[in-house]
Parts: C-alpha cells; structure tokens; sequence
C-alpha cells in the first residue's frame, strides 16, 4: 500500500475550509445541501471541492465517522451511571438532543448509506453501547422485557423523522414524544 501523500499546505487549508464549511451546512440543513453551496461557503471552486472529495458519499466519510464516535461517549457516559434505568433514559435523552442540534447527524441516522462503510461501522460501534444499556435495564427488571435492540433501531427511525419534523417546525415537540415513548418501555412490575 502507498504512503499516503501529504497536501500542500494551500490544499490543506482548502480541505479544512471545505469540511468546516459542510459540517456546518449539514448541521443547520441536512445532507442535501448543494455541493456547490458548500464549495461557495468554504471559498473555494467547485473543481476544488472535487478534488478533494469525488463523491457526496466521500465528503460523509470525512464528517460523519468523528460526529458518530461522540454516540459512542454518549453511551460509555450511560453505561458508568449505576442506576441501569438512569442510564438507559439518559442515553435516549442524550442521543436523541445530539440528533436535534444537527441536521445532518439526524439524517445520517435515518438513511441507509451503504456505501459510507465508515458511517455504517461507526452505527454499528454506537449499537454496541445501547445493546449493553438495554440488558442491563432488562436485569434491572425496570424495562419491559420485550424490547430488544431491534427496537432501539425502529425508534431511531422514528425519532429522527419526528425530531426533523419537529426542528422544521421550531418546537421540541420530539422531546414529549420521547416521554411517551419512554414511559411505555418501563416494565409494569418492576
């Protein structure tokens, strides 16, 4: 394998500007933003851009992997919580606010990118935490029993949509249906 070759520091600089410039544009409209806009905002030409990043799927690879290891600290965060049940509705509350300050981050969660192999890892990663939140509150006893991983996964999507809808209205109107939904996992006996 080749050494990977280090960019001029203008190239650099131009690379920095393009990724600050679509982390932000992702953030405040989501992964749709014309590629154009990004190499306008970032100051440099389109032709630029593309050289650096070829693909819409290239420039996720770059942002998104770093923006989904914070799922990952969000989840180490919930697991050293001691109360199990805490820990799991804390980890939801966190997660799903994370997901309301980005746009970007939000959709990322909600599509299939197959071929973002660093974003679907990174996914895969963060599933690992919330796999491990969940058997402890089912030990606990204090979530129902039929709530799997699976589950988390629906509501993921659920809440991504709800949380768009929501961001687009100016309310947060996702963190009321997060309660209601929170509400309905815990166990009737603990």
């Amino acid at each position: 394998m080749a050494p990977a070759r280090t960019l001029r520091a203008d190239a650099a600089r131009n690379r920095e500007k393009l990724l600050s410039a679509a982390t932000r544009l992702f953030a405040e409209r989501g992964l749709d933003v014309p590629m154009e806009h990004i190499a306008r905002t970032a100051g440099v030409s389109i032709g630029t851009l593309y050289a650096h990043f070829p693909t819409r799927v290239a420039l996720f690879e770059a942002i998104f992997p770093t923006r989904l290891a914070a799922l990952q600290e969000l989840g180490r965060k919930a697991l050293a919580e001691p109360d199990a049940w805490q820990a799991f509705v804390g980890y939801l509350q966190d997660v799903f606010a994370m997901h309301a300050e980005d746009h970007g981050l939000n959709e990322v969660l909600a599509r299939d990118i197959p071929d973002a192999a660093g974003v679907v890892q990174s996914c895969r990663q963060g599933a690992g935490h919330a796999a491990e939140l969940i058997d402890r509150a089912h030990a606990d006893g204090r979530l129902r029993a039929d709530f799997t991983i699976t589950d988390m996964s629906t509501l993921t999507r659920a809440m991504t949509r709800v949380i768009r809808d929501s961001i687009n209205g100016g309310t947060d109107e996702w963190r009321r249906f997060l309660g209601i939904y929170i509400d309905g996992l815990r166990a009737e006996n603990p």
